[in-house]
């Protein structure tokens, strides 16, 4: 019995070590995902010119690690624009998700007509 006590301790802890190995992420993640859980969960907490300002200092910072930002940050960021009334960034924003990630075109197209043409 001591010895399976044993050996699921010791896979137990092999397992936790094994997550702590490498954080090599294919993506900069930096504060967004901080950023987002604020956003749903106190949203009146974090208007859109402070969610502008971490987001520029995300994209920032992944290009000072030369590590690409995660896929939405730049729609994200336009649609933050739109809400402030910078038609042109949030179109410059939302164009630049649409050239780091061709799949979104679509979804990014539908953004740009409701959030930027509607009032045209």
């Amino acid at each position: 019995m001591k010895k399976f006590v044993y050996s699921i301790a010791y896979c137990f802890c092999v397992m936790s070590l094994s997550g702590c190995v490498s954080n090599n992420n294919q993506y900069y993640w930096g504060e967004y995902e901080t950023l987002v859980y604020k956003t749903h969960i106190e949203p009146g907490d974090v208007p859109p010119l402070v969610q502008i300002e971490q987001i520029q200092a995300d994209i920032q910072q992944a290009e000072a690690v030369n590590k690409p930002v995660l896929p939405g940050v730049y729609a994200h960021l336009g649609l933050m624009y739109a809400a402030t009334g910078e038609k042109s960034m949030a179109l410059a924003s939302l164009n630049k998700e649409k050239e780091l990630f061709p799949e979104s075109s679509v979804f990014i197209d539908g953004l740009i007509e409701r959030s930027l043409n509607k009032a045209d």
